[in-house]
């Protein structure tokens, strides 16, 4: 049962994200050959002032880039 993880700063659409999972269920079956039903694909989606990089949160570096 082939298990996809993706760990997003959240923000974007429920369409897209749905289309996300459709992406990865479909490279999933296509890359290996997975039955459909065994393909099992997780979001989660991170609020941008939880994540940081450089020592920096995501939000703030938006903030930046606006500024």
């Amino acid at each position: 049962m082939p298990l996809v993880e993706v760990t997003l700063s959240s923000g974007r659409s429920a369409e897209q994200v749905r289309e996300l999972m459709a992406q990865l269920h479909a490279a999933v079956e296509a890359s290996i050959g997975a039955p459909t039903q065994s393909i099992r694909v997780i979001v989660r989606e991170v609020p941008p002032e939880h994540w940081s990089s450089g020592g920096i949160t995501l939000a703030e570096k938006a903030a930046a880039a606006l500024a």
